[in-house]
């Protein structure tokens, strides 16, 4: 049974950072795509970033420059460090994974790409 927990949300004032973790049981990280996604109130599900298979990354216009995703295969853990954080990016995170070869710059943000979704945490961006 493969789960995904995400820990490190918290309330941060704008201009702070804040470093996202995903683990994985049940599945390799290594052996998928996992891409962060993010909701707030009244808004719908959007991707944040992704990392391939072949540790490609991809960035939503709105976190490019600011966020950073990276994955440690010895934890099968996947990090969002996010750096210079505003309010727009208060929402709860979500991380997704797939084992499908076939994400590329074109699908990477589509939710339906994804088999496998944690819970959530939330982060809020507030002074």
């Amino acid at each position: 049974q493969v789960q995904l927990v995400e820990s490190g949300g918290d309330l941060v004032q704008p201009g702070g950072s804040l470093k996202l973790s995903c683990t994985a049981s049940g599945f390799t990280l290594t052996d998928g795509t996992t891409t962060w996604f993010r909701q707030a109130p009244g808004k719908e599900r959007e991707a944040v970033s992704s990392i391939t298979q072949t540790e490609n990354t991809f960035y939503s216009n709105s976190v490019k420059g600011r966020f950073h995703i990276s994955r440690d295969k010895t934890k099968n853990t996947v990090y969002l460090q996010m750096d210079m954080l505003n309010t727009e990016d208060t929402a709860k995170y979500y991380c997704a994974t797939t084992s499908s070869p076939l994400i590329s710059s074109i699908n990477w943000c589509r939710t339906s790409r994804y088999n496998f979704w944690g819970p959530g945490t939330q982060v809020t961006v507030s002074s």
